[in-house]
C-alpha cells in the first residue's frame, strides 16, 4: 500500500510499439528499506503519434504517466527516472515546438515536487517492458480507449425513474390534507406570529420541532437527524413511489431490507417506516422467487422404528455408473442392508433390468437365506414404484416405504452404504482397472465384491459397535489373518451360554443404535428448525433438483411457485397442487426444499406489479425410446414381423410392435 508521506518513483519508458511506466516507493519493512511497486500502466502508441521522433516519444511518456497516475502523485515529492536525456530538458526548452511547448503547460503543477534523473536502460527493465509488449486497441482489449468517438454512437440500455418533475407539487399539495404538516408549515413560516399552534402538534412532532429538527425548504418539510436532513412524506401513493424506487428499480437491484433502509432514510421519513420498508421486502415476488434460501433449514430427525430381529426391515439402493465387469458384463450393484445387523449384500446387475429381473435377483439370490422382509425402504427408483413391484410384495405381505422426492437422507443406512463400497473398489480398482494379486490371477470389481461383502460383515459397526456377522450369526467367519492364532485354545461354549451371549449382543446393539440416533438428531436440531405448515398455506419449492427448466440454468429463479398445500404427510413432507406445467413432478416434496410465501397486501401497495405465480419454463417430455430388442417373431406365414422392445424409460413395460413401427429393428437385432 502507498504510504503519500514517502517520495514515489516514477519509472518511464518509450518504444515504437507502446508507452510504459511503472510507480515505485521505498518504505521501512524491517528496519531495513525495501523498493516495491505499487502499480503498472502500459498503452499502445496511436496511428498519429507514429510519426514521432524519439524525443517526442519519451516526452509523451512522461505527459501520459502523469496524467494516469494523478491520484498517487498529486502533492507528493516524486523522482522521474528515464533512459532518455531530453526529458530532462523539457522543462527548461526555450524553442519547443508544438507539442512540447502543450506538454510543458500540462506539467507544470508538478515542477516544485518533481525531479528528473536520467540512468541507464538497464537500471528500469519494468517499464521497457511493459512498453514492448502491445496489445491491440480495440474492443477485446480491457483497457481499449477510442481514438475517436461518433456521435451516433446508439444508446444500449437505459433506465428512467419514475419520479417526474411534478413530484415534489405533490408533496407541498399532500401537506394541505395532513393536520400536523398544516401547522409544521405555518409554524417554520417567518411571517407565523401564533406559537400555540405548536400544542395541537402530536406529541412526537412536537419534540422534534421544541428541539429544532424541522426545517422548512421550497414550502417542503426537511427532518434533521444527526447525520443527514431528509423530506417529510405523508401522502401514502408518494411513499409507494420511493418505495419502488429504492427497491424495485435497476439502480436498487431488489436488495436486503437492511439496504433498502439505507436507501430510504437517506430520502424520505414518515411514521412507521422501517416497518413499512421491511414489509416491502418481505412481500417482494421477485426477490422470493429469486434469492437463495439461508439460515436453518426446515425439517427434524424422525426415528424410523427399528427391528426386532434380523432382516425384518432391510433399505435397498443401486451403485450405478460402474465399468462392465463380470462374465456377463454387469455394469450395476444392487446393495440391500439390514437395519438391524447392519449386514450389507452386493448384487451384481444390469442397468437395464426391468423390474421382473429386480424381483426375481431378490428371489433367487437372498430371500432363500433371509426370508420374507417385513418392510423394504427404498428411494422412488421406477422399478420400485412399478405395479409389478407393488403387486408382487403385496402377496409376500411385505411393507414397502418410499423416500420423498429429493430427500435421500430417508434411506440414509444404504446411501453410507453405498460411499463406503465405492471407496473400496475404488482402492483396488481405480478407474475400473483391473486388480492384480500376488498369484497372478486379475479381478475387476464384480469379481471382488464377495471379498468386499465378508471385509465389511467383520468389522466393528459405529452405530452397534459389533461386527454385523456377530449380530447375525452369533460369531465371525474366519479370514486369512486368524492363521496367525492358530496356537490360541479354541473354547467351545454351551448352548445355553452361546444364546446369552447372543442375546447380550442384541441389548448392547439396541441401546447402541438409541444413542447414535440420539447423538445424530442432536447434531441435526442445530442446522434444522422445526416446520409450521397445515393444509391451505402457500409455499415456494426450491428449484436445485428441476433439471428440464429451459434457458441459462445459473440466471434461473431460486424458487417457483407459489403452490397451495393439499396435505401433510407427517411431519417432514408435504403434497402441493402443482400447475400442469410441472405436473410430471412428484407432488411430494421435503420441507426442506419449501419454504413460506408472504403475500404482499395489494392496499397498501398498489404500485408493485403482482405476479400470480412464477413457473420455470420446462422442456416437454420426449417420446419413448427404444434401447433393445428382446424378441422377434413371424406372423400369417412368416409375411408379418413383430418384435418385444424395451424402452429407456425404466416405468415402460416391454412392448410388442409391428416392424413398420420400428424401421432401425434390424440395428438393435445386432
Amino acid at each position: 500500500m502507498p504510504d503519500f508521506k514517502l517520495p514515489f518513483k516514477l519509472y518511464i519508458d518509450a518504444s515504437g510499439d507502446g508507452l510504459g511506466a511503472a510507480l515505485h516507493q521505498v518504505q521501512i519493512i524491517n528496519d531495513k528499506p525495501v523498493e516495491g511497486p505499487i502499480c503498472f500502466i502500459s498503452r499502445q502508441i496511436k496511428t498519429t503519434e507514429a510519426r514521432y521522433g524519439a524525443s517526442q516519444m519519451e516526452c509523451l511518456c512522461l505527459v501520459w504517466a502523469l496524467e494516469k497516475l494523478n491520484y498517487f502523485l498529486e502533492g507528493c515529492v516524486f523522482e522521474v527516472i528515464t533512459d532518455f536525456t531530453a526529458v530532462k530538458s523539457l522543462l527548461n526548452m526555450k524553442t519547443p515546438n508544438r507539442h512540447m511547448l502543450i506538454w510543458q503547460i500540462a506539467i507544470q503543477e508538478y515542477r516544485g515536487n518533481m525531479t528528473i534523473v536520467h540512468k541507464d536502460g538497464n537500471i528500469h527493465r519494468n517499464a521497457d517492458g511493459l512498453s514492448r509488449w502491445p496489445l491491440p486497441n480495440n474492443i477485446d482489449n480491457p483497457a481499449y480507449v477510442p481514438e475517436e468517438v461518433s456521435p451516433q454512437i446508439l444508446i444500449e440500455g437505459i433506465s428512467v425513474t419514475d419520479l417526474n418533475t411534478t413530484f415534489f407539487e405533490e408533496v407541498r399539495h399532500s401537506y394541505t390534507q395532513d393536520k400536523n404538516c398544516s401547522i409544521l408549515c405555518q409554524s417554520l413560516n417567518k411571517d407565523c406570529k401564533d406559537s400555540s399552534l405548536i400544542h395541537a402538534l402530536k406529541e412526537v412532532w412536537k419534540k422534534s420541532y421544541d428541539e429544532g429538527r424541522f426545517h422548512l425548504l421550497d414550502g417542503i418539510i426537511y427532518h434533521r437527524t444527526k447525520h443527514t436532513c431528509v423530506m417529510k412524506v405523508v401522502d401514502r401513493s408518494l411513499i409507494n413511489l420511493l418505495l419502488k424506487e429504492c427497491h424495485d428499480s435497476p439502480f436498487s437491484g431488489h436488495l436486503s431490507e437492511d439496504r433498502t433502509r439505507e436507501k430510504v432514510k437517506t430520502c424520505i421519513l414518515w411514521p412507521m417506516w422501517q416497518n413499512d420498508v421491511g414489509e416491502y421486502c418481505k412481500t417482494c415476488d421477485r426477490c422470493q422467487n429469486a434469492k437463495k434460501s439461508t439460515g436453518k433449514r426446515l425439517g427434524n430427525m424422525i426415528k424410523i422404528q427399528e427391528p426386532c430381529r434380523n432382516w425384518e426391515i432391510v433399505h435397498m439402493d443401486w451403485v450405478t455408473g460402474l465399468p462392465p465387469g463380470g462374465d456377463r458384463s454387469y455394469n450395476n450393484c444392487l446393495v440391500i442392508v439390514d437395519r438391524f445387523s447392519k449386514t450389507p449384500i452386493f448384487l451384481p446387475c444390469h442397468k437395464d433390468d426391468a423390474a421382473m429381473d429386480t424381483a426375481l435377483l431378490i428371489c433367487n439370490r437372498v430371500v432363500s437365506w433371509t426370508g420374507i422382509f417385513t418392510n423394504i425402504i427404498s428411494d422412488r427408483d421406477p422399478k420400485f414404484t412399478s405395479a409389478l413391484w407393488k403387486n408382487l410384495y403385496q402377496l409376500f405381505g411385505t411393507k414397502l416405504s418410499f423416500s420423498t422426492a429429493y430427500h435421500p437422507q430417508t434411506d440414509g443406512l444404504t446411501e453410507r452404504m453405498i460411499q463406503t463400497l465405492e471407496d473400496m473398489v475404488r482402492r483396488v480398482c481405480a478407474y475400473g482397472l483391473e486388480f492384480k494379486d500376488c498369484d497372478g490371477f486379475t479381478h475387476d470389481w464384480c469379481t471382488l465384491l464377495p471379498a468386499l461383502e465378508l471385509a465389511y460383515k467383520t468389522s466393528i459397526h459405529a452405530s452397534t459397535n459389533l461386527a454385523p456377522a456377530i449380530l447375525e450369526k452369533g460369531w465371525n467367519p474366519k479370514l486369512p489373518h486368524d492363521s496367525l492364532r492358530k496356537d490360541l485354545i479354541e473354547i467351545h461354549p454351551t448352548a445355553s451360554s452361546f444364546k446369552g451371549m447372543l442375546e447380550k449382543a442384541r441389548k448392547h446393539a439396541v441401546r447402541c443404535m438409541e444413542d447414535s440416533f440420539s447423538y445424530a438428531k442432536e447434531k441435526w436440531d442445530k442446522s434444522y428448525a422445526t416446520p409450521d405448515f397445515k393444509a391451505g398455506d402457500l409455499v415456494l419449492v426450491s428449484t436445485t433438483n428441476f433439471n428440464n427448466i429451459k434457458g441459462c440454468k445459473k440466471l434461473k429463479d431460486s424458487f417457483a411457485g407459489p403452490f397451495v398445500i393439499k396435505a401433510l404427510h407427517g411431519e417432514n413432507a408435504v403434497e402441493l397442487d402443482l400447475s400442469k406445467e410441472l405436473s410430471n413432478k412428484h407432488p411430494t416434496f421435503p420441507v426442506s426444499l419449501i419454504k413460506p410465501y408472504k403475500s404482499s397486501d395489494a392496499e397498501k401497495f398498489p404500485l408493485r406489479n403482482k405476479i400470480p405465480q412464477a413457473i420455470p419454463p420446462v422442456e416437454p417430455s420426449g417420446s419413448k425410446k427404444i434401447t433393445k430388442v428382446l424378441k422377434e417373431r413371424k406372423l400369417r406365414t412368416n409375411k408379418v414381423r413383430e418384435y418385444l422392445v424395451r424402452y429407456s424409460d425404466p416405468t415402460c413395460e416391454d412392448e410388442q410392435l409391428a416392424e413398420k413401427e420400428i424401421p432401425e429393428a434390424t440395428k438393435l437385432l445386432r
